[in-house]
């Protein structure tokens, strides 16, 4: 019943920056949790950042400092802002929403930091 749409990874050098975004539709009632999980090719999914409806946030340690996550509740959508990137951060990220519905998760977007 809710989707969620996701954009803005690619391929991008090291100490560049890429801004991803979640967009949630369809019957989507409330959402209080909006989170950003990243999964490493052979690696199991982490979670890399989230924000509450109040926009509350928390980091993972290896990100804090340089990415940054928020969210426009009118638009139901929450963006994660990825600076100085490494390497380390390769990986395909996906957003995960928890609503009145339930648990979502979107599809996945390839980010490779590789000069």
């Amino acid at each position: 019943q809710v989707h969620l749409v996701e954009s803005g990874g690619g391929l991008v050098q090291p100490g560049g920056s890429l801004r991803l975004s979640c967009a949630a539709s369809g019957r989507v009632s409330s959402i209080y949790i909006m989170c950003w999980y990243r999964q490493p090719p052979g690696k199991q999914r982490e979670l890399v950042a989230s924000i509450t409806r109040g926009g509350s946030t928390n980091y993972a340690d290896s990100v804090k400092g340089r990415f940054t996550i928020s969210r426009d509740n009118a638009k139901n959508t929450v963006y994660l802002q990825m600076n100085s990137l490494k390497p380390e951060d390769t990986a395909v990220y996906y957003c995960k929403v928890d609503h009145g519905l339930g648990i979502t998760w979107g599809q996945g977007t390839q980010v490779t930091v590789s000069s």
